[in-house]
């Protein structure tokens, strides 16, 4: 009963919170994009760099993976927000480098393909209930990095290269090297949101329990 209790408070707080969210009006729901735009500028700036790659790890995964499954679809524009600030000048990509010409840099990529990771997670996480346990989301967070980031990524820092290197050369310098790291971050990421997620409706989900 003791137990029982807290765990039952926790429960409604996270299903009043994403109601909540849900509900909110536009000028709220820019407010808190803006907020987690910030986030991610911030956690950009926690990075280093692996032998022979230019491409950093860095904390803005979990940034993009917070706002898609915090904010929802508005998750998407909170990374719209942040690339366009940054490249209008405000310095919070990673290294505190900012404007265009980073974004087409080697890096770019990445930095495009958070938008549309965070547009989908926060697509699936607010239309399927039955998503939200560990082995959905791990599925959905492998997806959103491996497909949706990785992707435009490696399209960028191909085209950077002007065509020169060959498909081996380019995994070796843009995937294998972050390849356990990013496993890692998806099963927290993963075990976070199975934590932070209601498990019935909050909004107008397909499959509502």
């Amino acid at each position: 009963m003791e137990i029982t209790i807290p765990i039952q408070k926790y429960k409604n707080i996270r299903y009043n919170f994403f109601k909540w969210r849900y509900e909110l009006d536009f000028v709220y729901k820019i407010s808190l994009a803006l907020s987690f735009a910030l986030l991610t500028g911030l956690l950009a700036q926690f990075r280093f760099y692996l032998p022979g790659t230019p491409v950093p790890v860095t904390g803005q995964v979990f940034g993009v993976i917070l706002a898609g499954l915090l904010l929802g679809k508005w998750g998407g524009v909170s990374q719209c927000l942040y690339v366009g600030i940054g490249v209008a000048g405000i310095p919070w990509f990673a290294g505190f480098n900012a404007g265009l010409g980073y974004l087409v840099g080697p890096t770019g990529g990445y930095i495009i393909g958070f938008i549309f990771a965070a547009f989908f997670i926060g697509f699936i996480v607010d239309r399927y209930v039955q998503i939200r346990n560990f082995f959905g989301m791990l599925l959905l967070m492998l997806f959103a990095t491996f497909v949706l980031i990785y992707i435009p990524g490696l399209i960028q820092f191909y085209l950077w290269t002007g065509s020169s290197i060959g498909f081996l050369q380019l995994l070796t310098l843009c995937v294998i090297p972050f390849l356990a790291a990013d496993i890692i971050k998806a099963v927290i990421a993963a075990t976070i949101a199975t934590t932070i997620t209601p498990k019935k409706s909050y909004g107008h989900e397909v499959d509502s329990l």
